[in-house]
């Protein structure tokens, strides 16, 4: 096993070797059982009471597999609290019945949208101390970061199709951790062993853009719908957005390899928008890993694009 080998398993294995955390409440965002959503909240101040924080919607990752849920996301959740922003986890259905397949089409799609569409304001209405629902940074790992970029690009989708927004969403910004940024180039990588094709819904049997039933396998999408599906899920063809964006990259991701973020940066720069690239020490799992200064890193920038009245 080569050394770049070991150190990613090393560092799979500190994520998934720490105990999970409990949120403080957990609500619906709708009807399906995995439209949940997990918050944790920041300490008060000194004098006992609370002020409010930027929420932060944190989206996880696992290529979109339904074995890999937002527990795994928790202990990185409440650091995220800890250093005094408020977070909202996000579970959203991931592949079916099948625990090998990657995503459906269009759930998967729906349920981001929806989530950052409702939690906000579910924020607000549950009445949460320390959340300031106005104040909105996405964040999201590996198949989370390619949902948080993707949400604030819905604006750019074609006029006619199910998750479009008129105008941008009202988001302070967006943090994408070892992101699947661009589809195209993971495709061609091969990023998740066809991830991505799953995800779009090749093997489904679904025919027609928000067509359902994207876990069960056994059909397949024909290339040129194929190709539009492509078109409306890669957020590296829905630039530029007009919100600000950050993506954090482990230098020695064999997972989502750094050619992924590269190419999104890339395609921003084309589409003339400014995209900060923050290169850090480390593979794919450290940006979620609490024990680690990738992590830090991660909870700095989020706050930078909160605002200046953000904690740090």
């Amino acid at each position: 096993m080569g050394g770049a080998t070991v150190g990613a398993a090393a560092e799979e294995t500190s994520v998934f070797g720490l105990a999970p955390v409990d949120a403080v409440r957990t609500a619906a965002y709708g009807e399906h059982p995995d439209q949940v959503v997990d918050f944790y909240l920041p300490p008060p101040g000194t004098d006992g009471a609370a002020r409010p924080a930027p929420l932060v919607l944190l989206f996880h990752g696992g290529a979109w597999r339904a074995p890999y849920d937002r527990r795994h996301v928790s202990p990185f959740a409440a650091f995220l609290a800890g250093r005094g922003l408020a977070v909202a986890s996000v579970e959203y259905r991931r592949g079916g019945t099948d625990p090998a397949r990657a995503g459906r089409w269009p759930e998967t799609f729906d349920d981001i949208a929806g989530a950052v569409d409702t939690v906000p304001g579910l924020a607000r209405e549950l009445g949460l101390p320390g959340v300031d629902p106005d104040r909105v940074v996405l964040t999201g790992h590996s198949a989370g970061g390619h949902a948080v970029l993707w949400a604030a690009a819905r604006h750019r989708l074609p006029s006619g199709t199910p998750w479009h927004l008129a105008s941008p969403s009202p988001l302070r910004g967006v943090v994408a951790l070892a992101p699947i940024a661009d589809l195209a180039t993971a495709r061609a990588l091969d990023v998740c062993s066809g991830a991505v094709d799953e995800l779009l819904g090749e093997g489904d049997g679904e025919g027609a853009v928000g067509g359902g039933g994207g876990g069960a396998g056994g059909g397949t999408v024909d290339g040129d719908e194929l190709t539009v599906r492509l078109g409306l899920a890669d957020p590296a063809a829905l630039l530029p957005t007009a919100i600000p964006t950050t993506i954090v990259q482990g230098g020695t991701d064999i997972d989502v390899p750094p050619a992924v973020a590269d190419a999104f940066v890339e395609a921003a720069a084309r589409a003339g928008q400014d995209v900060r690239l923050i290169r850090t020490d480390g593979g794919h799992f450290p940006p979620i890993d609490p024990t680690t200064p990738a992590a830090h890193t991660v909870a700095e920038e989020i706050a930078r694009l909160a605002g200046p009245d953000a904690a740090a």
